[in-house]
């Protein structure tokens, strides 16, 4: 029995096996890709590319996530290049739009097809870094033998889910290799690595869509991504990244009301009564015009003789 025709039937064996997939995340992506989407593991095409049109259209509509990721992904090249890696980063229809690779290293993509505009949902390409991060939403690690075609069990691939704004599927960035030496241990590292910049994209892009606002990294018990909060003018929480939102139950994904910064910082999980917030309003103003009580009371809009009343009340010292 050939290698494509042991692969091919070990994957059928695993995916048609009613109890595996409800042990590894690999043999449930397996019977997605047999059962749900139809894919034969032997068959030996390239990847499937989109035509020059369609993927010009799928990086304009990407311009602004393509423009805030290049700094990084060319500062993660420049970290594991050497060692052979090919950096690729998709949309969220796991389109390739950006990638960086060293021409010694170009050949071993090519061959399958791996490159821009290549299409890796898992849908499509079935098992991969790429496609099965998009459907999972979590980092993921497709290590040679892993991946469903056999074509492609030369390679490892590591991708890490990039969330938007508004705690969207922006795309996924991954690093991919087919040197025949890599270890799991290196693809540890490797990962860290890619979760690292993924998470650098995120805050970047997340700090881009609210200009004029504070941005507070909060400190929460979720590990998998930046925390952030934006709060406007009037303390109010008006957006938060993924990691945020699952932290302070603001919902995966989408709109969510405004909430007061102190409702959700407050350690104790309650509201700062009415005095607290006072106080607070009186030390920011006194803190902007450097303590001068008569240009405080102007900023907060009362009289110098009540401002210095509710001082007094509150136990603040001038």
């Amino acid at each position: 029995m050939g290698r494509t025709e042991a692969h091919a039937d070990n994957v059928a064996s695993v995916a048609l096996s009613p109890s595996a997939a409800a042990r590894s995340s690999i043999a449930a992506s397996w019977r997605r890709s047999m059962v749900s989407y139809g894919l034969d593991p032997a068959n030996e095409h390239r990847l499937q590319q989109l035509d020059g049109s369609s993927f010009r259209q799928h990086k304009m509509q990407a311009g602004a996530f393509r423009h805030t990721a290049k700094a990084e992904l060319d500062r993660l090249f420049q970290l594991t290049g050497s060692a052979g890696c090919g950096i690729f980063m998709t949309d969220h229809t796991g389109i390739v739009i950006d990638h960086r690779c060293k021409s010694s290293d170009e050949d071993a993509f090519h061959i399958i097809g791996l490159g821009p505009g290549a299409i890796c949902n898992e849908e499509t390409e079935g098992t991969n870094g790429m496609g099965t991060c998009l459907v999972e939403q979590r980092p993921v690690i497709v290590h040679q033998n892993e991946h469903f075609y056999t074509r492609s069990t030369a390679f490892t691939c590591i991708g890490v889910p990039i969330f938007g704004a508004q705690g969207e599927m922006l795309g996924v960035l991954d690093i991919s290799s087919a040197r025949a030496g890599q270890t799991r241990s290196a693809n540890l590292l490797l990962a860290d690595a890619v979760m690292q910049s993924a998470r650098r994209i995120e805050a970047a892009y997340f700090r881009s869509c609210h200009p004029g606002t504070r941005i507070i990294v909060a400190e929460t018990e979720y590990c998998e991504g930046s925390a952030l909060l934006a709060v406007n003018g009037d303390d109010l929480v008006v957006g938060a990244t993924r990691a945020a939102r699952l932290a302070f139950n603001l919902g995966t994904d989408g709109p969510f009301d405004a909430r007061p910064a102190a409702d959700l910082l407050d350690q104790n999980g309650d509201a700062l009564d009415m005095s607290a917030v006072q106080k607070s309003v009186i030390l920011r103003a006194l803190a902007r015009t450097s303590g001068n009580i008569s240009a405080a009371a102007r900023q907060l809009g009362i009289g110098r003789t009540t401002l210095y009343r509710r001082m007094k009340h509150l136990r603040i010292q001038k």
